[in-house]
């Protein structure tokens, strides 16, 4: 068995909008491991600002995994805490080489394009003529889920955009999840919360900064919006996922297993979760389609009861061409359409 890395950077086919900046790159690493006849890819991608694995050592860490890889993923569970990155990447390639496809890590109906995941619709943040027309494009689309960005531009003019919707669609056309990606200070996030409730929103991503255990609780006991854990949850020690569940009492938790540890700490989330009678759902970060169908064959045998945030895999120009499409606000993956083992052979 051998083991080798390379860098992938995926380029956005236009400039998307967070409140920490404009993304027009990501990068990604994919671990591929060989043996014999036998190949497994996985995918260790990272989010400038908000990934907590430490960039000034990740790709020595990568070097150092693939010259240990012979002694298997529980090896490296504990060695690899500081970088869920590459724990989410090893435990995929691991699943992917003991499958009979490379990409075929959790069969199901799903897998057998005889059922769907259905997804929110993103819309990023920019001026406000551009996310008017990325609202409705994801709605002609067919969409009846989309989730917003917010804290970018002026609350005011955030606000008519949601009121603009609202005139048009009621909150049985379309739900709305909004993300504030920690935009709002404390002292204001409550009579925020207020103005949002107005527009029959379903749920507020992170309003304020992490770390901040009584003024979240306060809020998730005070907002007429209900709130869902996202940062939150990044870089958290083991030890602390009940702790910090029990203290703030949301409504939703998101799992994002690139930022969290992978599979197995997204799944131990999960039996928090469901311990607390909180709610939760899925989010890709921003991986290439190699991550996202991991993570949306995973987590489509969790019987599933809310929409996902998995429809990232169209944002990249120079993504891998892949067996996941979407279509009227779901995600499928159709087993006839080849995945470009190219990419693989190019590095």
């Amino acid at each position: 068995m051998e083991a080798s890395y390379f860098k992938h950077v995926l380029k956005f086919k236009s400039p998307s909008g967070t409140s920490r900046g404009v993304l027009k790159t990501k990068d990604s690493w994919f671990i591929v491991i060989r043996d014999q006849d036998r190949i497994g890819v996985g995918e260790c991608s990272l989010i400038e600002g908000l990934s907590p694995d430490p960039l000034q050592t990740f790709e020595k860490t990568l070097n150092e995994v693939c010259k240990n890889i012979k002694f298997g993923l529980d090896y490296f569970y504990e060695k690899l805490s500081s970088y869920p990155s590459i724990l989410f990447g090893l435990e995929t390639a691991y699943l992917s080489l003991k499958s009979a496809s490379p990409f075929l890590l959790f069969k199901s109906s799903f897998t057998k394009h005889a059922a769907n995941i259905p997804i929110n619709g993103l819309v990023w943040m920019g001026e406000k003529k551009f996310m008017q027309t990325q609202i409705l494009e994801k709605i002609k689309s067919g969409f009846d889920c989309i989730k917003i960005k917010i804290g970018a531009l002026d609350f005011e003019t955030e606000i008519a955009l949601l009121k603009n919707i609202r005139k048009e669609f009621t909150e049985k056309d379309i739900e709305i999840r909004v993300d504030a990606n920690c935009a709002f200070s404390f002292d204001n996030a409550l009579e925020k919360l207020k103005y949002l409730s107005d527009f029959s929103l379903h749920s507020i991503e992170q309003p304020i900064e992490t770390g901040q255990w009584e003024n979240m609780a306060y809020l998730c006991e005070n907002s007429p919006l209900d709130i869902a854990l996202d940062e939150e949850l990044i870089g958290l020690p083991n030890g602390d996922k009940d702790k910090m569940v029990s203290a703030i009492n949301p409504k939703y938790i998101i799992l994002k297993p690139s930022l969290i540890g992978g599979i197995k700490q997204s799944e131990e989330w999960i039996s928090v979760a469901k311990k607390n009678n909180i709610q939760w759902w899925v989010t890709s970060a921003l991986e290439s389609n190699v991550g996202l169908n991991a993570i949306s064959q995973w987590v489509f045998n969790k019987s599933l009861s809310m929409k996902q945030g998995l429809g990232t895999g169209q944002l990249f120009s120079n993504n891998i061409s892949c067996s996941l499409y979407i279509k009227e606000g779901c995600l499928y993956y159709n087993p006839d359409t080849s995945w470009d083992l190219a990419f693989l052979k190019r590095f």
